[in-house]
């Protein structure tokens, strides 16, 4: 009884053509799920890279943990430190910065501080004097939130 449904079942000229019509499904979830989730993921972690890459001194930042601040000093290696208050200095990985908030320009004579989100700023690229700083910068909401005028 059951030797004949199995010579029944080999006798069908096509298995090659079946067993890769199976696979065809499993080829198509491949293919989408490259180019949905695999290919943009790739892209975002390519712009990171360059982002932290192009990391340098008075730009803000955020890191991993949520803390904002300005990056003072750019070391050799993976370091960085970051000034999250008036004189205080916190040493942190360059893998940990999330997001730039500000970009800054080299300036021959001063430091040029410009904006991504000043849009309205009279003069985005003034010299800035590094002793008042913080009274010259923009005031923003998360700024006041946390101390500084």
């Amino acid at each position: 009884m059951f030797v004949s449904t199995a010579y029944a079942q080999a006798a069908d000229g096509a298995g090659g053509a079946a067993g890769l019509m199976s696979f065809l499904p499993l080829v198509l979830i491949f293919v989408v799920f490259y180019f949905l989730l695999i290919r943009p993921q790739q892209k975002k972690l390519k712009e990171h890279k360059g982002m932290l890459e192009a990391l340098r001194r008075g730009d803000r930042v955020v890191t991993g943990g949520g803390i904002i601040g300005t990056i003072t000093k750019v070391g050799a290696d993976d370091e960085l430190v970051v000034e999250i208050a008036e004189g205080v200095r916190v040493r942190v990985l360059r893998s940990t910065i999330n997001l730039v908030l500000a970009k800054t320009e080299p300036a021959k004579g001063g430091r040029t501080v410009t904006t991504a989100d000043d849009k309205d700023a009279p003069a985005a690229d003034a010299v800035v004097d590094p002793a008042q700083d913080n009274a010259a910068a923009p005031s923003r909401g998360i700024g006041k939130m946390f101390g500084r005028k």
